[in-house]
């Protein structure tokens, strides 16, 4: 697999994509590290957005001697290098996982069940040039999870009748 900076990154981490890390770490004067490794291993086996706790547990069960410092330390590089995304969700809870293909996106969280869902990249690309051409204001939406209802809490309050359906209007 020849994958080069800038290139598609793959977003399982099998063997493809932990070759691709550890050359791209290289040409950074990095390595890879047994830890990062763990990490990769174990944001690849799950597709969900894990908190550091869900990073520490899935990487004791990869490799249980991985320090809990190393997994934040390896998910620090690993975020740098871009393979690995991080959120900030609701209460200052941060999540982890494997970049898409097309790179960082933008996330949306329920603020009822808290379920995560991937955005598509180029969806707030209107408001960004909004908010560039109006306020000289850069937007990054890559960090932060936008909150609302999913569909399923949505469809509960849209069915109970004493709940009222609450409309956020911007002024």
């Amino acid at each position: 697999m020849d994958i080069h900076p800038g290139a598609a990154r793959p977003t399982v981490a099998n063997a493809e994509v932990i070759a691709w890390v550890a050359k791209e770490l290289r040409a950074r004067g990095e390595r890879m590290t047994g830890p990062r490794t763990a990490v990769l291993t174990a944001l690849g086996e799950d597709p969900g957005h894990l908190t550091v706790e869900d990073v520490v547990a899935a990487v004791a069960a990869v490799d249980s001697s991985v320090h809990r410092s190393s997994v934040y330390r390896a998910l620090e590089a690993l975020c740098e290098l871009g393979v690995v995304q991080h959120i900030h969700l609701s209460h200052g809870t941060t999540a982890y996982h494997l970049s898409s293909i097309e790179g960082p996106h933008p996330h949306a969280q329920c603020v009822r069940c808290g379920v995560v869902r991937d955005l598509p990249p180029h969806l707030l690309d209107d408001v960004a040039v909004h908010l560039a051409t109006d306020l000289r204001f850069t937007l990054d939406a890559t960090h932060v999870a936008l909150s609302g209802l999913c569909a399923a809490c949505s469809e509960t309050d849209a069915s109970s009748p004493e709940t009222p359906i609450i409309a956020t209007h911007l002024h």
